[in-house]
């Protein structure tokens, strides 16, 4: 028997129901994992709004750590006891256990506790491609992350800190301008108080960022366009604040012929030896005290409608685990 969230129609957080069910043996290429800690991202609630649209009845939620119970045909590389995490893509991460492809599971490090990998594997795979795949980001350049306090935010000021960037972040409160400034950024705007576009430019004697990290959308885009260098490059990778929509192409050109990329982990993380290699960086900057597995809050499994809630106000900090 296992626990499952389901949603039969979008909308908000009370949307999400939970059932009983009773789970087949896995099948071939199959392994039954029983969850001990889930991550909450912000794209879970893009499939529950509908934003990204799933089929109903749909599953939440890709990001889980736990045990291998059983191991359906064909399956190598794993045996049951191992603890093991996943990010997706397969969804219904929000359950007490289900089945699932083997291959999306990986490996945990003894070093690494269940409650930190939940934190941290999605972000932080998130975080790898973004910063190495997608901008390829180098020593010297310097960049701007907004919402540097939040759960990919405070990942990618450690991570480009780490290979040598100037981090600018911007943040909403004096409580994650502490927190962005402990990840490592050299520079912190609260964007409520200050024109953030000017003071970039000031931190960069008029020149602006090469790149910037917008994570929320609509509400950042006009911002990240003003601040961004001639020729820099724009990687918007969220919608915390609404997707950016009706863009104009020419406005690129009149910002300094601007790049943007709307990248996803899907493009970057398409083969199993794409999947290792990224998640292998991320417990390397975890080892090397680059990035932390910050959890900022823990709710309950059956009340992931209220984290929900919490992060869609912009009411939590760091990652958020729920607990089966």
């Amino acid at each position: 028997m296992a626990r499952i969230a389901q949603i039969t129609r979008t909308g908000g957080p009370e949307v999400i129901e939970w059932v009983d069910i009773d789970l087949p043996p896995p099948g071939p290429g199959e392994a039954r994992m029983r969850n001990t800690a889930v991550g909450l991202n912000f794209i879970d609630t893009y499939h529950r709004s509908g934003l990204y649209p799933i089929e109903m009845p749909g599953r939440l939620g890709g990001e889980a750590v736990g045990v291998v119970e059983a191991l359906g045909e064909g399956v190598r590389g794993l045996a049951v006891g191992d603890r093991v995490g996943t990010f997706g893509p397969a969804r219904g991460a929000y359950s007490t256990a289900r089945n699932l492809p083997a291959d999306q599971l990986i490996k945990l490090p003894e070093n690494v506790d269940d409650r930190k990998a939940a934190a941290l594997l999605l972000k932080g795979g998130t975080t790898e491609f973004l910063v190495e795949r997608c901008a390829k980001v180098e020593r010297g350049q310097t960049v701007l992350v907004h919402a540097a306090a939040g759960g990919v935010g405070h990942l990618l000021v450690g991570w480009l800190k780490a290979v040598g960037a100037t981090v600018i972040g911007t943040v909403g409160s004096e409580e994650k301008a502490v927190q962005a400034r402990a990840a490592g950024a050299d520079h912190v705007l609260l964007h409520k108080q200050v024109d953030v576009a000017k003071e970039v430019r000031a931190i960069t004697d008029g020149k602006g960022v090469g790149v910037v990290f917008d994570g929320i959308g609509k509400a950042t885009w006009e911002i990240s366009l003003a601040s961004t260098a001639r020729r820099g490059l724009i990687v918007s990778y969220g919608n915390a604040g609404g997707p950016v929509d009706g863009v104009n192409l020419g406005i690129l050109a009149r910002h300094g012929s601007l790049f943007v990329s709307r990248p996803t982990m899907v493009d970057y993380y398409v083969t199993a030896e794409e999947r290792k290699s990224g998640i292998d960086r991320v417990f390397e900057m975890l080892a090397k005290g680059a990035i932390t597995a910050e959890i900022g809050q823990t709710f309950a499994l059956e009340d992931v409608a209220d984290a929900h809630r919490a992060l869609e106000a912009g009411e939590t900090k760091g990652a958020t685990v729920l607990l089966p």
